[in-house]
Formats: C-alpha cells, sequence, structure tokens
C-alpha cells in the first residue's frame, strides 16, 4: 500500500467526535442540468463543472471531514491544485453512471478506470459505489458488485462506502418509495461495506415523530455504521434532517445538494459558497458532533 502500509479507516474521514460531516461533489450529468436550470450557457461545458467543483472543494474542505470528488471532471484537478484542506480525507467515487431513459442515471456499475492502488497513492481514505435498488432487478447481482467493491477497497486498504438508491420498477407502476428503503438496507446494510449512505426517509418532511420512527426502522436494518444524503431533502430541513437521523443512529451525513445547491450558476460562487455553503456546512457539523457526544 502506497503512502502508509496501515489500512484507512472510517477516523480518516470523520470528525474528532467520531461522526461525519462530509460533503459530496461527484454528481456529473445532473450537475449539468443544474447549471442549465440556473440559466448558464448551454451546452454547460465540463470545465464549468470542474472550476465548480474545485471552487467547492477549496472553500468548504477545511470545515469537511471529507470530500467526495469523481473522476470524470474534478479528481485529478482537485489533487494538481491542492485543493483539499489537510484535515478533510478525500473520497474517490469508483461508480460508472450509465444514463437511459431521458435520465442521466439509470443504471451503475464499478468505474474499472478508477484504480485502488492508485487512488490510495494519491491520498485517497476511501471509495464509493452508487447502488441503483429496483424491486425487479436481482438482488444477488446488487450484492455480488457490492461484494467485489468492498473487496477492491480492502486490497488498496481503502475505506468502502456503499449509497444504495431506490428507484421504481423497470415495470409496472407501483412503486413504494418508504418501503423500498427499508428493503434496500436490509438487503445490504450486512454486505461487509464499511459505511452505508442512506436516503432519509419521507424526504426528511412531515411530522418529527413519524421521521424520528422511520430513522430508527431504517438503522435496525443496517448492520454497519451509516450516514443520511441529502438528495430529495429540501435544503431548509435537511438540518433537523440530520439531528433526527442521528439521534436514530445515524453517525451523520455525506451531502452535495443541501450545502452547495443554491450556490449553481452564482457569479462570483467562492464567495457565494463562503456565504451560504460554509455557515450551513459548520451548522450540520454541530449537529453530528451534539449527536456523538450524546453516545
Amino acid at each position: 500500500m502506497s503512502k502508509s502500509t496501515h489500512a484507512c479507516t472510517l477516523a480518516d474521514i470523520a470528525r474528532p467526535s467520531g461522526g461525519f460531516a462530509m460533503v459530496a461533489v461527484d454528481q456529473r450529468e445532473a450537475l449539468r442540468l443544474m447549471f442549465a436550470a440556473a440559466g448558464a450557457k448551454t451546452p454547460v461545458a465540463d470545465a464549468v463543472l470542474t472550476e465548480f467543483k474545485v471552487a467547492a472543494a477549496e472553500v468548504l474542505s477545511p470545515y469537511a471531514s471529507a470530500l467526495l470528488a469523481d473522476r470524470q471532471f474534478c479528481l485529478d484537478a482537485i489533487l494538481e491544485r491542492g485543493a483539499l484542506a489537510a484535515g478533510c480525507g478525500l473520497i474517490a467515487a469508483a461508480d460508472d453512471f450509465l444514463p437511459g431513459n431521458g435520465i442521466p442515471v439509470d443504471a451503475v456499475g464499478i468505474d474499472r478506470a478508477v484504480d485502488p492502488a492508485a487512488m490510495r497513492a494519491a491520498g485517497a481514505k476511501a471509495m464509493k459505489l452508487l447502488v441503483l435498488w429496483r424491486a425487479d432487478e436481482s438482488p444477488d447481482e446488487r450484492r455480488a458488485m457490492v461484494a467485489e467493491f468492498v473487496a477492491r477497497c480492502r486490497s488498496a486498504g481503502l475505506v468502502s462506502i456503499i449509497e444504495p438508491v431506490v428507484r421504481p420498477p423497470r415495470r409496472g407502476w407501483s412503486f413504494d418509495r418508504e418501503a423500498a428503503i427499508l428493503a434496500a438496507a436490509r438487503e445490504l446494510g450486512d454486505s461487509g461495506a464499511d459505511l452505508y449512505k442512506a436516503e432519509m426517509p419521507l424526504g426528511g418532511q412531515g411530522p418529527a415523530r413519524e421521521l424520528a420512527a422511520a430513522a430508527q426502522r431504517l438503522g435496525e436494518a443496517i448492520a454497519m455504521p451509516w450516514v443520511i444524503l441529502s438528495s430529495g431533502v429540501p435544503a431548509e430541513l435537511f438540518c433537523r434532517a440530520v439531528r433526527i437521523a442521528t439521534a436514530a443512529g445515524a453517525s451523520g451525513f455525506l451531502a452535495g445538494r443541501a450545502v452547495w445547491a443554491a450556490v449553481v450558476g452564482a457569479e462570483d460562487p467562492r464567495a457565494m459558497l463562503r456565504d451560504i455553503s460554509v455557515p450551513r456546512l459548520q451548522r450540520l457539523g454541530e449537529i453530528v458532533d451534539e449527536a456523538m457526544a450524546k453516545r
């Protein structure tokens, strides 16, 4: 293992409290669509995405326990420019997003262009794999992909993070999102990965008591440390979602949109990241620390 002979651990991407306050900038074609929706000149150039991601890394990483970046648009640039603060762990996205049916991510595979040993040598502490969960697709294939991903991470001493995200079945119209989130957790929550990145039940909306009960059920289905993501949760509700999830056993968050989406398309993104995203990220980190202190 390059740079160090010891394997990376969750502590390498955690705050001193043991909780996680991690920022994701690995959105790809979805981010291009966000820029277009914000009024950016279309087609939105790759360089626009890269510059935004690097700016986010530079401004936000001093306040994040880790940052998740993608090979396609920003990983090399972040490394080359030294954009990551010293105390922020690097997570490499190791998923290949396959578009289809009019959406940016219709299927996912392991991105074999992301070499675990090379990532470790470059300073990464972890890799992340998105797993799309559909009730009418093979659970054996999903578990096999996760097992291979975990083995790839361990071969280089990297932490493995899985991100099961539920989708409607390819056939039929019936879809119970909340039941699917639980089913995905029961299927993959004991898969041997190091960290489970979960969708927040109920989109983080509704009475706190209902959210707490749903988060408790989710946590009981996951046999590893877990964090929540922010996609699907209104940004103004994400602090509450993190507070409720951590009270139910989550150890923090790995989020992008709730932290920086309001800045996409801004004339001066670095200033807006400092003014809007940094205070938000700081408060989220405090919420995580408060929850961890009660354990």
